[in-house]
């Protein structure tokens, strides 16, 4: 008795397709990549906002609690309004607080 072999239909990608494949991947990176790097400084100085915004209200927060304004960012880490990590933007911006406790980007 004889067997005769089938073969089974064996599917799967061709290197054209995989080749095809790989480039509408590299045309997505090419067209996404430009996009995020534009956004960083936009989400830096976001981030920068809100972080005056925090401080501002660690101000306030001090002024209730000693009847008086801070003098600079360093007095307000020591008496630990806030953290030593915590005395400028994410971008790198300085902070200054002002005679009357308004807080201010120094650029």
């Amino acid at each position: 008795m004889k067997r005769k072999l089938v073969r089974q239909n064996e599917s799967g990608f061709t290197l054209i397709e995989m080749m095809i494949v790989l480039l509408v991947i590299s045309v997505l990176l090419f067209i996404a990549i430009p996009n995020v790097a534009k956004q960083s400084k936009n989400i830096n100085n976001k981030g920068c906002t809100a972080f005056k915004h925090m401080v501002q209200g660690q101000v306030q927060a001090y002024r209730i609690d000693l009847k008086k304004y801070p003098a600079s960012i360093a007095e307000m880490v020591q008496d630990g309004y806030l953290r030593n990590d915590e005395t400028a933007c994410p971008n790198g911006e300085q902070l200054k607080i002002g005679e009357d406790g308004e807080v201010s980007v120094v650029q």
